[in-house]
Protein backbone atom coordinates (compact mmCIF):
# COMPACT_ATOMS: atom_id res chain seq x y z
CA UNK A 1 0.00 0.00 0.00
CA UNK A 2 1.24 3.43 -0.97
CA UNK A 3 -0.06 5.41 2.00
CA UNK A 4 1.16 8.69 0.53
CA UNK A 5 -1.24 8.37 -2.41
CA UNK A 6 -4.36 8.04 -0.25
CA UNK A 7 -6.36 11.24 -0.24
CA UNK A 8 -9.84 12.58 0.38
CA UNK A 9 -11.18 16.10 0.92
CA UNK A 10 -14.73 16.94 2.08
CA UNK A 11 -16.80 19.45 0.12
CA UNK A 12 -14.71 19.17 -3.03
CA UNK A 13 -14.72 17.08 -6.20
CA UNK A 14 -14.02 14.16 -3.81
CA UNK A 15 -17.15 14.76 -1.71
CA UNK A 16 -20.16 16.65 -2.98
CA UNK A 17 -23.92 16.65 -2.73
CA UNK A 18 -25.45 15.41 -5.96
CA UNK A 19 -28.98 15.95 -4.63
CA UNK A 20 -30.52 17.18 -1.40
CA UNK A 21 -30.01 13.75 0.17
CA UNK A 22 -27.33 12.05 -1.94
CA UNK A 23 -23.58 12.34 -1.47
CA UNK A 24 -20.91 11.28 -3.94
CA UNK A 25 -17.71 10.26 -2.17
CA UNK A 26 -14.38 9.45 -3.83
CA UNK A 27 -11.19 8.06 -2.27
CA UNK A 28 -7.92 8.43 -4.15
CA UNK A 29 -5.28 5.68 -3.94
CA UNK A 30 -2.20 4.69 -5.92
CA UNK A 31 -3.09 3.37 -9.38
CA UNK A 32 -1.54 -0.03 -8.71
CA UNK A 33 -3.17 -0.46 -5.29
CA UNK A 34 -6.20 -2.72 -5.67
CA UNK A 35 -7.51 -3.57 -2.22
CA UNK A 36 -9.60 -6.50 -0.99
CA UNK A 37 -12.29 -4.01 -0.05
CA UNK A 38 -12.81 -0.30 0.53
CA UNK A 39 -15.80 0.79 2.61
CA UNK A 40 -17.33 3.94 3.97
CA UNK A 41 -18.40 3.78 7.60
CA UNK A 42 -21.05 6.44 8.13
CA UNK A 43 -23.97 7.77 10.13
CA UNK A 44 -25.58 10.94 11.38
CA UNK A 45 -22.67 12.88 12.85
CA UNK A 46 -24.35 12.95 16.27
CA UNK A 47 -24.79 9.16 16.36
CA UNK A 48 -21.55 8.08 14.68
CA UNK A 49 -19.80 7.13 17.93
CA UNK A 50 -22.64 4.73 18.84
CA UNK A 51 -23.45 3.09 15.53
CA UNK A 52 -22.17 3.04 11.97
CA UNK A 53 -23.38 1.72 8.64
CA UNK A 54 -21.06 0.30 5.98
CA UNK A 55 -21.15 1.00 2.25
CA UNK A 56 -18.80 -0.73 -0.19
CA UNK A 57 -16.99 1.51 -2.64
CA UNK A 58 -16.25 0.46 -6.20
CA UNK A 59 -13.06 1.04 -8.14
CA UNK A 60 -14.17 3.35 -10.95
CA UNK A 61 -11.16 4.85 -12.68
CA UNK A 62 -7.41 5.27 -13.03
CA UNK A 63 -5.51 8.21 -14.45
CA UNK A 64 -2.27 6.21 -14.62
CA UNK A 65 -0.88 7.66 -11.40
CA UNK A 66 -3.84 7.35 -9.05
CA UNK A 67 -6.84 5.08 -8.81
CA UNK A 68 -10.26 6.12 -7.53
CA UNK A 69 -12.92 4.39 -5.46
CA UNK A 70 -16.42 5.83 -5.47
CA UNK A 71 -19.75 5.45 -3.68
CA UNK A 72 -23.05 7.32 -3.95
CA UNK A 73 -24.91 7.28 -0.66
CA UNK A 74 -28.52 8.28 -0.13
CA UNK A 75 -28.87 9.68 3.37
CA UNK A 76 -31.81 9.50 5.76
CA UNK A 77 -30.21 12.44 7.58
CA UNK A 78 -28.30 15.27 5.86
CA UNK A 79 -25.89 15.71 8.81
CA UNK A 80 -23.27 13.22 7.70
CA UNK A 81 -20.10 11.79 9.27
CA UNK A 82 -17.85 9.14 7.78
CA UNK A 83 -14.44 7.47 7.64
CA UNK A 84 -12.95 4.93 5.25
CA UNK A 85 -12.11 1.32 6.08
CA UNK A 86 -9.56 -0.31 3.78
CA UNK A 87 -8.87 -4.03 3.76
CA UNK A 88 -5.59 -5.19 2.23
CA UNK A 89 -4.55 -8.86 2.38
CA UNK A 90 -6.98 -9.36 5.21
CA UNK A 91 -5.57 -6.49 7.27
CA UNK A 92 -7.78 -3.50 8.14
CA UNK A 93 -6.77 0.17 7.97
CA UNK A 94 -8.79 3.29 8.70
CA UNK A 95 -8.56 6.64 6.96
CA UNK A 96 -9.90 9.77 8.67
CA UNK A 97 -8.99 13.44 9.03
CA UNK A 98 -5.91 12.30 10.97
CA UNK A 99 -4.76 10.17 8.05
CA UNK A 100 -4.18 6.43 7.76
CA UNK A 101 -4.10 4.25 10.89
CA UNK A 102 -4.35 0.61 11.89
CA UNK A 103 -6.57 1.42 14.88
CA UNK A 104 -9.38 3.91 15.24
CA UNK A 105 -11.12 5.18 18.38
CA UNK A 106 -14.80 5.39 17.57
CA UNK A 107 -15.64 6.68 21.05
CA UNK A 108 -13.95 10.02 20.29
CA UNK A 109 -14.54 9.98 16.51
CA UNK A 110 -16.17 13.42 16.65
CA UNK A 111 -12.63 14.84 16.70
CA UNK A 112 -11.41 13.12 13.55
CA UNK A 113 -14.18 11.82 11.28
CA UNK A 114 -14.79 13.45 7.92
CA UNK A 115 -18.08 15.28 7.81
CA UNK A 116 -20.59 16.89 5.54
CA UNK A 117 -22.23 18.91 8.33
CA UNK A 118 -25.49 19.58 6.49
CA UNK A 119 -26.69 19.42 2.90
CA UNK A 120 -28.21 22.82 2.26
CA UNK A 121 -30.30 22.69 -0.89
CA UNK A 122 -29.16 26.20 -1.85
CA UNK A 123 -25.63 24.82 -2.18
CA UNK A 124 -26.53 21.82 -4.37
CA UNK A 125 -25.53 22.47 -7.98
CA UNK A 126 -28.50 21.75 -10.24
CA UNK A 127 -28.09 20.29 -13.72
CA UNK A 128 -30.11 22.33 -16.21
CA UNK A 129 -32.65 19.77 -17.33
CA UNK A 130 -32.62 20.43 -21.07
CA UNK A 131 -28.86 19.96 -21.26
CA UNK A 132 -29.15 16.20 -20.64
CA UNK A 133 -30.14 15.56 -24.25
CA UNK A 134 -28.63 18.67 -25.87
CA UNK A 135 -26.68 18.45 -29.12
CA UNK A 136 -25.08 21.84 -29.84
CA UNK A 137 -24.05 23.44 -33.12
CA UNK A 138 -21.72 26.45 -32.99
CA UNK A 139 -22.32 29.15 -35.61
CA UNK A 140 -19.83 31.86 -36.49
CA UNK A 141 -22.61 34.14 -37.67
CA UNK A 142 -20.72 36.04 -40.38
CA UNK A 143 -19.85 32.82 -42.24
CA UNK A 144 -22.82 30.45 -41.87
CA UNK A 145 -25.52 31.70 -44.22
CA UNK A 146 -26.88 34.90 -45.75
CA UNK A 147 -30.65 35.28 -45.71
CA UNK A 148 -31.18 39.02 -46.19
CA UNK A 149 -30.33 40.08 -49.75
CA UNK A 150 -31.98 43.49 -49.45
CA UNK A 151 -29.73 44.90 -46.72
CA UNK A 152 -27.02 47.48 -47.38
CA UNK A 153 -24.14 45.17 -48.28
CA UNK A 154 -21.49 47.71 -49.19
CA UNK A 155 -19.47 46.42 -46.21
CA UNK A 156 -19.01 43.01 -47.92
CA UNK A 157 -15.47 42.78 -49.28
CA UNK A 158 -15.12 39.06 -49.96
CA UNK A 159 -17.23 36.77 -52.18
CA UNK A 160 -19.04 33.99 -50.31
CA UNK A 161 -16.68 31.39 -51.75
CA UNK A 162 -13.64 33.68 -51.68
CA UNK A 163 -10.42 33.39 -49.68
CA UNK A 164 -10.90 34.46 -46.07
CA UNK A 165 -8.56 36.75 -44.17
CA UNK A 166 -8.86 38.48 -40.79
CA UNK A 167 -10.73 41.43 -42.27
CA UNK A 168 -13.13 39.58 -44.56
CA UNK A 169 -16.84 40.34 -44.58
CA UNK A 170 -18.93 37.83 -46.53
CA UNK A 171 -22.52 38.66 -45.55
CA UNK A 172 -23.73 35.99 -43.13
CA UNK A 173 -26.64 37.16 -40.95
CA UNK A 174 -29.47 36.19 -38.60
CA UNK A 175 -31.97 35.63 -41.40
CA UNK A 176 -29.57 33.07 -42.81
CA UNK A 177 -29.71 31.12 -39.56
CA UNK A 178 -33.49 31.38 -39.37
CA UNK A 179 -33.79 30.05 -42.92
CA UNK A 180 -31.63 27.01 -42.05
CA UNK A 181 -33.34 25.94 -38.82
CA UNK A 182 -35.14 23.03 -40.51
CA UNK A 183 -31.83 21.86 -41.93
CA UNK A 184 -30.22 22.00 -38.49
CA UNK A 185 -33.12 20.20 -36.84
CA UNK A 186 -32.82 17.48 -39.48
CA UNK A 187 -29.17 16.99 -38.54
CA UNK A 188 -30.25 16.26 -34.96
CA UNK A 189 -29.28 19.66 -33.54
CA UNK A 190 -31.22 20.74 -30.44
CA UNK A 191 -29.21 23.82 -29.37
CA UNK A 192 -27.23 26.61 -31.05
CA UNK A 193 -24.24 28.52 -29.73
CA UNK A 194 -23.93 31.83 -31.59
CA UNK A 195 -20.80 33.97 -31.62
CA UNK A 196 -21.50 37.66 -30.74
CA UNK A 197 -24.15 39.48 -32.78
CA UNK A 198 -24.21 42.99 -31.29
CA UNK A 199 -22.89 46.28 -32.65
CA UNK A 200 -19.21 46.06 -33.65
CA UNK A 201 -16.91 47.03 -36.51
CA UNK A 202 -15.26 43.61 -36.62
CA UNK A 203 -16.46 40.51 -38.48
CA UNK A 204 -16.32 38.43 -35.29
CA UNK A 205 -18.14 41.05 -33.14
CA UNK A 206 -16.07 40.38 -30.00
CA UNK A 207 -15.22 44.09 -29.92
CA UNK A 208 -18.63 45.37 -28.90
CA UNK A 209 -19.71 49.01 -29.09
CA UNK A 210 -23.35 48.50 -28.07
CA UNK A 211 -24.33 45.42 -26.07
CA UNK A 212 -28.05 45.34 -26.85
CA UNK A 213 -28.31 46.59 -30.45
CA UNK A 214 -27.95 43.88 -33.09
CA UNK A 215 -25.25 44.81 -35.58
CA UNK A 216 -26.78 45.95 -38.92
CA UNK A 217 -24.51 43.50 -40.75
CA UNK A 218 -26.53 40.75 -39.09
CA UNK A 219 -29.96 42.38 -39.06
CA UNK A 220 -31.80 44.11 -36.23
CA UNK A 221 -33.50 43.28 -32.95
CA UNK A 222 -36.73 42.32 -34.70
CA UNK A 223 -34.86 39.77 -36.82
CA UNK A 224 -33.26 38.42 -33.64
CA UNK A 225 -36.71 38.03 -32.08
CA UNK A 226 -37.86 36.19 -35.21
CA UNK A 227 -34.89 33.83 -34.99
CA UNK A 228 -35.44 33.06 -31.31
CA UNK A 229 -39.15 32.40 -31.77
CA UNK A 230 -38.59 30.20 -34.83
CA UNK A 231 -35.88 28.20 -33.06
CA UNK A 232 -38.03 27.66 -29.99
CA UNK A 233 -40.91 26.55 -32.23
CA UNK A 234 -38.58 23.78 -33.40
CA UNK A 235 -37.47 23.00 -29.82
CA UNK A 236 -34.00 24.41 -30.48
CA UNK A 237 -32.33 26.35 -27.66
CA UNK A 238 -29.93 29.23 -28.34
CA UNK A 239 -27.09 30.48 -26.15
CA UNK A 240 -25.28 33.72 -26.96
CA UNK A 241 -21.57 34.51 -26.76
CA UNK A 242 -21.40 37.17 -24.03
CA UNK A 243 -18.35 39.44 -23.93
CA UNK A 244 -17.93 40.89 -20.45
CA UNK A 245 -14.14 40.87 -20.20
CA UNK A 246 -13.74 43.81 -22.59
CA UNK A 247 -15.52 46.12 -25.00
CA UNK A 248 -14.56 48.16 -28.06
CA UNK A 249 -12.53 51.33 -27.57
CA UNK A 250 -15.33 53.17 -29.35
CA UNK A 251 -17.86 52.13 -26.72
CA UNK A 252 -19.46 55.33 -25.41
CA UNK A 253 -18.33 54.68 -21.84
CA UNK A 254 -14.67 54.27 -22.79
CA UNK A 255 -14.91 57.32 -25.05
CA UNK A 256 -16.17 59.33 -22.07
CA UNK A 257 -13.07 58.32 -20.10
CA UNK A 258 -10.82 59.18 -23.05
CA UNK A 259 -12.36 62.67 -23.14
CA UNK A 260 -12.52 63.44 -19.42
CA UNK A 261 -9.84 61.22 -17.84
CA UNK A 262 -10.05 61.00 -14.07
CA UNK A 263 -12.92 63.50 -14.15
CA UNK A 264 -15.12 60.92 -15.87
CA UNK A 265 -17.54 59.08 -13.58
CA UNK A 266 -16.50 55.96 -15.48
CA UNK A 267 -12.75 56.27 -14.88
CA UNK A 268 -12.74 53.39 -12.37
CA UNK A 269 -14.71 51.23 -14.79
CA UNK A 270 -11.41 50.42 -16.54
CA UNK A 271 -7.89 49.67 -15.31
CA UNK A 272 -5.77 52.65 -16.36
CA UNK A 273 -2.19 53.64 -15.57
CA UNK A 274 -2.32 57.44 -15.68
CA UNK A 275 -4.83 60.26 -15.84
CA UNK A 276 -6.11 59.43 -19.32
CA UNK A 277 -6.18 56.24 -21.40
CA UNK A 278 -3.84 56.57 -24.36
CA UNK A 279 -4.48 54.24 -27.30
CA UNK A 280 -0.97 54.70 -28.68
CA UNK A 281 0.71 53.90 -25.36
CA UNK A 282 -1.84 51.28 -24.42
CA UNK A 283 -1.62 52.32 -20.75
CA UNK A 284 -4.72 50.36 -19.78
CA UNK A 285 -5.63 46.72 -19.37
CA UNK A 286 -7.06 45.18 -22.51
CA UNK A 287 -7.82 41.83 -24.10
CA UNK A 288 -4.55 40.17 -25.16
CA UNK A 289 -2.52 42.99 -26.78
CA UNK A 290 -5.53 44.48 -28.56
CA UNK A 291 -5.60 48.15 -27.60
CA UNK A 292 -8.99 48.53 -29.28
CA UNK A 293 -10.47 46.15 -26.70
CA UNK A 294 -10.12 47.79 -23.24
CA UNK A 295 -10.82 45.52 -20.29
CA UNK A 296 -13.73 46.17 -17.94
CA UNK A 297 -12.79 46.49 -14.26
CA UNK A 298 -15.16 43.84 -12.89
CA UNK A 299 -13.74 44.43 -9.40
CA UNK A 300 -15.93 47.55 -9.48
CA UNK A 301 -19.52 46.87 -8.29
CA UNK A 302 -20.88 49.50 -10.70
CA UNK A 303 -19.35 47.63 -13.63
CA UNK A 304 -20.76 44.35 -12.38
CA UNK A 305 -24.21 45.93 -12.13
CA UNK A 306 -23.98 47.31 -15.67
CA UNK A 307 -22.86 44.00 -17.21
CA UNK A 308 -25.19 41.74 -15.22
CA UNK A 309 -28.15 43.88 -16.26
CA UNK A 310 -27.10 43.21 -19.86
CA UNK A 311 -26.97 39.46 -19.19
CA UNK A 312 -30.45 39.56 -17.72
CA UNK A 313 -31.66 41.51 -20.75
CA UNK A 314 -30.26 38.83 -23.09
CA UNK A 315 -32.21 36.16 -21.23
CA UNK A 316 -35.32 38.36 -21.27
CA UNK A 317 -34.93 38.60 -25.05
CA UNK A 318 -35.34 34.83 -25.17
CA UNK A 319 -31.81 33.44 -25.15
CA UNK A 320 -31.52 30.17 -23.24
CA UNK A 321 -28.05 30.70 -21.85
CA UNK A 322 -24.76 32.57 -21.90
CA UNK A 323 -21.35 31.56 -23.19
CA UNK A 324 -18.96 33.81 -21.26
CA UNK A 325 -15.95 34.92 -23.29
CA UNK A 326 -12.51 34.97 -21.59
CA UNK A 327 -14.21 33.89 -18.36
CA UNK A 328 -10.97 33.22 -16.47
CA UNK A 329 -9.85 36.87 -16.67
CA UNK A 330 -13.04 38.22 -15.11
CA UNK A 331 -13.37 38.52 -11.32
CA UNK A 332 -14.83 35.55 -9.47
CA UNK A 333 -17.14 37.96 -7.66
CA UNK A 334 -18.59 39.02 -11.02
CA UNK A 335 -19.51 35.44 -11.86
CA UNK A 336 -20.84 34.72 -8.36
CA UNK A 337 -23.14 37.72 -8.52
CA UNK A 338 -24.17 36.98 -12.10
CA UNK A 339 -25.04 33.38 -11.23
CA UNK A 340 -27.14 34.37 -8.24
CA UNK A 341 -29.17 36.86 -10.22
CA UNK A 342 -29.49 34.77 -13.38
CA UNK A 343 -30.56 31.60 -11.59
CA UNK A 344 -33.07 33.49 -9.45
CA UNK A 345 -34.91 34.80 -12.52
CA UNK A 346 -34.00 32.16 -15.14
CA UNK A 347 -33.26 28.86 -13.34
CA UNK A 348 -33.08 26.92 -16.63
CA UNK A 349 -30.54 29.31 -18.19
CA UNK A 350 -27.18 27.68 -18.97
CA UNK A 351 -23.95 29.46 -17.97
CA UNK A 352 -20.87 28.26 -19.89
CA UNK A 353 -17.40 29.77 -19.52
CA UNK A 354 -14.46 29.90 -21.92
CA UNK A 355 -11.61 28.49 -19.84
CA UNK A 356 -8.77 26.68 -21.62
CA UNK A 357 -6.87 25.44 -18.55
CA UNK A 358 -7.66 24.03 -15.10
CA UNK A 359 -11.19 25.11 -14.32
CA UNK A 360 -12.30 23.57 -11.02
CA UNK A 361 -12.27 26.97 -9.25
CA UNK A 362 -15.22 28.09 -11.40
CA UNK A 363 -17.19 24.84 -11.14
CA UNK A 364 -18.12 24.51 -7.49
CA UNK A 365 -21.72 25.54 -8.02
CA UNK A 366 -21.30 29.23 -7.20
CA UNK A 367 -20.13 30.55 -10.59
CA UNK A 368 -20.41 28.58 -13.85
CA UNK A 369 -22.53 25.58 -14.82
CA UNK A 370 -19.83 24.24 -17.14
CA UNK A 371 -16.92 25.17 -19.35
CA UNK A 372 -15.88 24.74 -22.93
CA UNK A 373 -14.03 21.46 -22.64
CA UNK A 374 -10.62 22.31 -24.09
CA UNK A 375 -9.05 19.56 -21.98
CA UNK A 376 -11.13 16.92 -23.76
CA UNK A 377 -10.48 18.51 -27.14
CA UNK A 378 -6.72 18.17 -26.61
CA UNK A 379 -7.08 14.50 -25.62
CA UNK A 380 -9.15 13.76 -28.73
CA UNK A 381 -6.74 15.70 -30.94
CA UNK A 382 -3.84 13.67 -29.55
CA UNK A 383 -5.58 10.29 -29.80
CA UNK A 384 -7.19 10.73 -33.21
CA UNK A 385 -4.55 13.04 -34.69
CA UNK A 386 -1.95 12.29 -37.33
CA UNK A 387 0.37 10.58 -34.82
CA UNK A 388 -2.00 9.21 -32.16
CA UNK A 389 -1.09 8.53 -28.54
CA UNK A 390 -1.93 5.17 -26.99
CA UNK A 391 -5.40 4.08 -25.89
CA UNK A 392 -4.10 3.73 -22.35
CA UNK A 393 -2.83 7.31 -22.31
CA UNK A 394 -6.13 8.63 -23.68
CA UNK A 395 -8.14 6.63 -21.12
CA UNK A 396 -5.97 7.83 -18.23
CA UNK A 397 -6.31 11.46 -19.25
CA UNK A 398 -10.06 11.19 -19.77
CA UNK A 399 -10.48 9.66 -16.32
CA UNK A 400 -8.37 12.40 -14.76
CA UNK A 401 -10.56 14.98 -16.48
CA UNK A 402 -13.77 13.48 -15.08
CA UNK A 403 -12.38 13.12 -11.55
CA UNK A 404 -11.26 16.77 -11.47
CA UNK A 405 -14.84 18.05 -11.30
CA UNK A 406 -18.23 17.09 -9.90
CA UNK A 407 -20.68 15.00 -11.88
CA UNK A 408 -22.94 18.02 -12.30
CA UNK A 409 -20.17 20.13 -13.85
CA UNK A 410 -19.18 17.22 -16.12
CA UNK A 411 -22.80 16.91 -17.25
CA UNK A 412 -22.81 20.55 -18.40
CA UNK A 413 -19.39 20.66 -20.04
CA UNK A 414 -19.53 21.83 -23.65
CA UNK A 415 -17.54 19.17 -25.52
CA UNK A 416 -16.18 19.97 -28.98
CA UNK A 417 -13.61 18.92 -31.56
CA UNK A 418 -12.93 22.42 -32.87
CA UNK A 419 -14.26 25.97 -32.84
CA UNK A 420 -13.56 29.46 -34.17
CA UNK A 421 -10.25 29.67 -32.25
CA UNK A 422 -8.73 26.30 -33.26
CA UNK A 423 -7.79 24.45 -36.44
CA UNK A 424 -10.59 22.40 -37.94
CA UNK A 425 -10.45 18.84 -36.65
CA UNK A 426 -10.49 17.61 -40.24
CA UNK A 427 -7.08 19.29 -40.55
CA UNK A 428 -5.95 17.82 -37.21
CA UNK A 429 -6.93 14.36 -38.50
CA UNK A 430 -4.83 14.84 -41.63
CA UNK A 431 -7.87 15.02 -43.90
CA UNK A 432 -9.00 11.54 -42.80
CA UNK A 433 -12.81 11.49 -42.51
CA UNK A 434 -12.73 8.16 -40.66
CA UNK A 435 -10.58 9.65 -37.93
CA UNK A 436 -12.90 12.65 -37.79
CA UNK A 437 -15.97 10.43 -37.39
CA UNK A 438 -14.23 8.32 -34.74
CA UNK A 439 -13.38 11.47 -32.80
CA UNK A 440 -16.95 12.72 -33.18
CA UNK A 441 -18.21 9.40 -31.77
CA UNK A 442 -15.87 9.65 -28.78
CA UNK A 443 -16.94 13.24 -28.15
CA UNK A 444 -20.62 12.26 -28.17
CA UNK A 445 -19.94 9.27 -25.90
CA UNK A 446 -18.08 11.37 -23.33
CA UNK A 447 -20.18 12.85 -20.48
CA UNK A 448 -21.36 16.36 -21.27
CA UNK A 449 -22.98 18.22 -24.15
CA UNK A 450 -21.58 17.54 -27.65
CA UNK A 451 -21.07 20.62 -29.81
CA UNK A 452 -20.16 20.55 -33.50
CA UNK A 453 -18.69 23.55 -35.29
CA UNK A 454 -20.64 24.66 -38.36
CA UNK A 455 -19.44 22.89 -41.50
CA UNK A 456 -18.12 19.77 -39.76
CA UNK A 457 -20.90 17.88 -41.54
CA UNK A 458 -19.35 18.72 -44.95
CA UNK A 459 -16.53 18.53 -43.65
CA UNK A 460 -14.89 21.95 -43.83
CA UNK A 461 -11.10 22.06 -43.71
CA UNK A 462 -9.01 24.83 -42.20
CA UNK A 463 -6.02 25.79 -40.11
CA UNK A 464 -6.28 28.23 -37.21
CA UNK A 465 -7.97 31.63 -37.20
CA UNK A 466 -8.97 32.93 -39.74
CA UNK A 467 -8.77 29.81 -41.92
CA UNK A 468 -11.11 27.89 -39.60
CA UNK A 469 -13.78 30.56 -40.18
CA UNK A 470 -14.52 29.84 -43.83
CA UNK A 471 -18.00 30.20 -45.25
CA UNK A 472 -20.40 27.25 -45.33
CA UNK A 473 -20.64 25.58 -48.73
CA UNK A 474 -24.39 25.34 -49.30
CA UNK A 475 -23.85 23.57 -52.63
CA UNK A 476 -22.69 20.48 -50.69
CA UNK A 477 -20.67 19.62 -53.80
CA UNK A 478 -17.84 18.02 -51.82
CA UNK A 479 -20.03 16.25 -49.27
CA UNK A 480 -20.19 12.45 -49.42
CA UNK A 481 -23.65 11.03 -48.77
CA UNK A 482 -22.08 8.21 -46.76
CA UNK A 483 -20.18 10.67 -44.60
CA UNK A 484 -23.34 12.74 -43.98
CA UNK A 485 -25.33 9.64 -42.99
CA UNK A 486 -22.62 8.55 -40.57
CA UNK A 487 -22.39 12.06 -39.13
CA UNK A 488 -26.12 12.11 -38.40
CA UNK A 489 -26.07 8.60 -36.97
CA UNK A 490 -23.33 9.58 -34.52
CA UNK A 491 -25.22 12.65 -33.31
CA UNK A 492 -28.26 10.39 -32.92
CA UNK A 493 -26.40 8.36 -30.29
CA UNK A 494 -27.11 11.16 -27.82
CA UNK A 495 -30.75 10.01 -27.79
CA UNK A 496 -29.75 6.83 -25.95
CA UNK A 497 -30.83 6.88 -22.30
CA UNK A 498 -27.38 5.67 -21.25
CA UNK A 499 -25.85 8.93 -22.49
CA UNK A 500 -28.15 11.20 -20.49
CA UNK A 501 -26.25 10.94 -17.18
CA UNK A 502 -22.59 11.19 -16.18
CA UNK A 503 -21.73 7.61 -15.22
CA UNK A 504 -18.78 6.63 -17.43
CA UNK A 505 -16.23 3.83 -17.35
CA UNK A 506 -13.20 4.54 -19.53
CA UNK A 507 -10.54 1.88 -20.06
CA UNK A 508 -7.98 0.60 -22.53
CA UNK A 509 -8.49 -3.01 -23.60
CA UNK A 510 -6.25 -4.85 -26.09
CA UNK A 511 -5.10 -1.57 -27.60
CA UNK A 512 -8.67 -0.25 -27.89
CA UNK A 513 -10.04 2.80 -26.13
CA UNK A 514 -13.38 1.85 -24.55
CA UNK A 515 -16.00 4.26 -23.21
CA UNK A 516 -19.02 2.76 -21.43
CA UNK A 517 -22.02 4.82 -20.37
CA UNK A 518 -24.78 3.61 -18.04
CA UNK A 519 -28.04 5.17 -16.93
CA UNK A 520 -31.42 3.83 -15.75
CA UNK A 521 -30.57 0.21 -16.49
CA UNK A 522 -29.23 0.89 -19.99
CA UNK A 523 -25.61 0.43 -21.01
CA UNK A 524 -23.86 1.57 -24.22
CA UNK A 525 -20.20 0.81 -24.94
CA UNK A 526 -18.01 2.32 -27.66
CA UNK A 527 -14.66 0.93 -28.85
CA UNK A 528 -12.07 2.95 -30.78
CA UNK A 529 -9.03 1.71 -32.68
CA UNK A 530 -6.14 3.93 -33.82
CA UNK A 531 -3.44 1.29 -33.26
CA UNK A 532 -2.77 0.58 -36.94
CA UNK A 533 -3.81 -3.06 -36.48
CA UNK A 534 -7.18 -4.82 -36.61
CA UNK A 535 -8.46 -5.65 -33.12
CA UNK A 536 -11.03 -8.33 -32.21
CA UNK A 537 -13.98 -7.44 -30.01
CA UNK A 538 -16.77 -9.49 -28.41
CA UNK A 539 -20.20 -8.15 -29.40
CA UNK A 540 -22.95 -8.78 -26.87
CA UNK A 541 -25.86 -6.62 -27.85
CA UNK A 542 -27.31 -4.33 -30.51
CA UNK A 543 -24.87 -2.52 -32.80
CA UNK A 544 -25.80 1.18 -32.83
CA UNK A 545 -22.95 2.38 -35.05
CA UNK A 546 -20.02 0.74 -36.81
CA UNK A 547 -17.20 2.22 -38.87
CA UNK A 548 -14.42 0.08 -40.38
CA UNK A 549 -15.59 -3.10 -38.69
CA UNK A 550 -15.39 -6.59 -40.21
CA UNK A 551 -15.84 -10.10 -38.81
CA UNK A 552 -16.02 -8.94 -35.17
CA UNK A 553 -12.84 -6.94 -35.66
CA UNK A 554 -12.35 -3.19 -35.54
CA UNK A 555 -9.97 -2.07 -38.26
CA UNK A 556 -7.63 0.90 -38.00
CA UNK A 557 -9.44 4.22 -37.61
CA UNK A 558 -12.59 2.35 -36.74
CA UNK A 559 -15.21 2.46 -34.02
CA UNK A 560 -18.01 0.23 -32.78
CA UNK A 561 -20.87 1.37 -30.55
CA UNK A 562 -22.99 -1.35 -28.92
CA UNK A 563 -26.03 -1.28 -26.63
CA UNK A 564 -25.38 -4.13 -24.24
CA UNK A 565 -28.02 -6.75 -23.52
CA UNK A 566 -27.49 -6.77 -19.78
CA UNK A 567 -26.62 -3.99 -17.35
Amino acid sequence: MNRYAIFHKPESNFAYAATKNTLTLILRVAADDKFDQVEILYNNKYDFTKKRYACKMRYVASDGIFGYYRADITLPDARFAYIFRITENGKIFYYSEEGLSEEYRFDVAYYTFFQFPFINTADVMQVVDWTKSAVFYQIFVERFARGDFEKDDKYINTPWDGKIDRYSFTGGDLDGITDKLSYLSGLGITALYLTPIFSSDSNHKYSIKNYVKVDPHFGNNEKLKRLLCAAHDKNIKIIIDTVFNHCDSDHEIFRDVEEKGRASKYYEWFIIDGDFPDRKRGNYACFADCKHMPKWNTNNPEVRRYLIDIALEYLSMGFDGLRLDVADEVSHEMWRQLRREVKEKFPEALIIGEIWHNNEHWLRGDQLDGVMNYKLQKILADYFGKVPVSAEDAANRMNGLLIANTGMANAMALNFLDNHDTPRFFRTAGGNTDKLLCALSAMVMFPGMPCVFYGTELPLDGAGDPDCRKTFDWSFKNQSETYRERFQAILGLKKQTALSGTDAEITAENGLLKITRKEDGESVAAYFNTSGKAKPVVIDGEILFALNCKDNRILNDGTLVVKNKNH
